[in-house]
């Protein structure tokens, strides 16, 4: 973060000081976290379920923090911010923290005004804001953006998913004078969420990648779910870039809603930025012409799924919109990696058994991609899906478990465990779908899981591992990869 006293933090805030005569300067990063913070720092006093970070305000300050972000008067000094009156914001806090009385909302909207403070400063300069949506994709594209940013100076962008109403303030409270660009992830859970996230960090260039039926359940429809990420190219101004997927109809719709110049990527023939010739190797890793005009560079992706040819044009035309040459784009994207965990990540123990944990999310799009991807890798080996529930999918849930069990057959897909009553129409879907018997097995927990495939996995064997997070899948990944063996 830029240096500010905490004077200049209330002003920002609303707030006002306790415990402080304001001269105080925060010199070092805003944490929630108090085991984290260093000399300088600021401490944001979050409300909870399990603890309330106002109750560490003055062992925040022994470990380093000049002052704190607070709803109430702490044992520390402290900027304290105003109440909210009861709303959206509220109800929002309340699901993030876990707290009842308001205080949440508050302190989170005072960091959101201390980094929409912060990050239009930064802009006047020489920053250059990203920003990231859409129903599946979002944290890898987001990742590879970076690796192909960085080359060019300072990059910040959040670690994993941190992609809501508090990590993405977070996030941008890393950037400082040295940064030149932030790319960030934006997630919604309902209208009006994404263009609240803008408005903390305003980006230059937007990124939508497609739209599924992630949360559908909350949205309502796919189209209620367009009209929502469609807020990041409307919250762009007339001089941004809004890079939109020409493959997605609803995405490639969302031109007529911003000021800003588009550029289309895809392997559609009217893509500005789009891939020809694309191919999987044996571990399913993509390669593919880059093409730009009447110029052409060779891409082969590290990473895993045909899925990520998508991701890797989005990070492409942000690089080429921000000077890269084409050529080295092409080679940036041949050595970007994956840097978020459980998000196809391939290990491979001693005895050949291959794991893809891609445990972190699940919906239908990135299901169907991961079931894909597993089909590719496995023609000469025995392949298992052990699948969980897809969460938010409302009224929808029962046909879109059913229709992934039917593709695990059509796939070819050797054996399906699916983990828990919630998915058990994956199940019955696969059931229906052939003429499966033992191929498909419905179990209660991960527990489970983890004993059927100790006792049947064979050396060789692929295993794919997917849920949305509330199933906890990743205990089965990390579970087979404990045995004896790992390489």
């Amino acid at each position: 973060m830029i240096e500010l006293t905490l004077t200049e933090i209330a002003e920002v805030v609303g707030g006002r000081l306790h415990r402080a005569d304001g001269s105080e300067r925060v010199t070092g990063s805003v944490e929630f976290d108090s085991r984290k913070l260093t000399d300088g720092g600021l401490f944001v006093a979050l409300p909870g379920e399990r603890a309330d970070g106002h109750d560490f305000a003055a062992a925040a300050v022994e470990r380093g923090a000049v002052g704190v972000l607070a709803a109430r008067e702490v044992d520390a000094p402290a900027v304290i911010v105003p109440p909210l009156p009861p709303g959206r914001a509220h109800e929002r806090s309340v699901a993030l923290t876990g707290d009842t009385d308001g205080s949440g909302a508050a302190v989170l909207a005072a960091l959101g005004a201390l980094a929409r403070h912060v990050v239009t400063r930064l802009s006047e300069s020489d920053l250059t804001v990203v920003g990231v949506t859409g129903s599946s994709g979002k944290t890898s594209t987001k990742d590879v953006i970076a690796q192909l940013l960085e080359p060019l100076g300072p990059t910040v962008a959040p670690p994993g998913s941190f992609n809501n109403e508090l990590g993405h303030p977070w996030t941008a409270l890393r950037a400082d004078r040295e940064t030149r660009h932030l790319v960030l992830e934006l997630s919604a859970r309902g209208p009006g969420h994404i263009a609240e996230l803008a408005a903390v960090a305003p980006p230059r260039i937007g990124v939508v990648l497609n739209v599924g039926s992630a949360h559908v359940g909350e949205f309502g429809s796919q189209a209620g779910i367009a009209k929502t990420k469609g807020e990041l190219v409307e919250a762009l101004p007339s001089d941004g870039v809004a890079v939109l997927n020409a493959d997605d109809p609803l995405v490639s719709a969302m031109a007529s809603r911003t000021r800003a110049r588009v550029v289309r990527v895809g392997e559609s023939g009217d893509a500005d930025v789009r891939a020809e010739n694309v191919r999987l190797d044996e571990h399913a890793r993509a390669s593919f012409d880059l093409v730009v005009g009447s110029e052409r560079a060779s891409v082969t992706l590290q990473l895993v799924g045909e899925h990520h040819v998508g991701n890797a044009l989005a990070a492409a035309a942000v690089a080429l919109e921000l000077g890269t040459p084409l050529s080295d784009v092409a080679a940036r994207l041949s050595a970007a990696t994956r840097r978020s965990d459980r998000r196809m990540e391939v290990t491979t123990r001693a005895d050949g058994v291959t794991v893809l944990n891609d445990s972190y999310n699940a919906n239908p799009e990135s299901m169907r991609a991961a079931l894909k991807t597993l089909a590719s890798m496995t023609s000469a080996r025995r392949s298992w899906a052990v699948l969980g529930v897809m969460g938010e999918l409302g009224a929808d849930s029962v046909s879109a478990h059913d229709e992934i069990g039917r593709l695990a057959v059509r796939l070819n897909i050797n054996r399906l465990v699916v983990v828990g009553e919630h998915a058990a129409a994956m199940h019955h879907g696969a059931s229906h779908e052939g003429s499966w018997g033992e191929e498909s097995v419905l179990v209660p927990d991960t527990d489970a899981a983890i004993a059927l495939l100790r006792e049947e996995v064979r050396p060789d064997d692929v295993v794919l591992v997917k849920a949305s997070k509330v199933a906890e899948l990743w205990k089965v990944a990390d579970a087979l990869l404990e045995e004896d063996g790992r390489a």
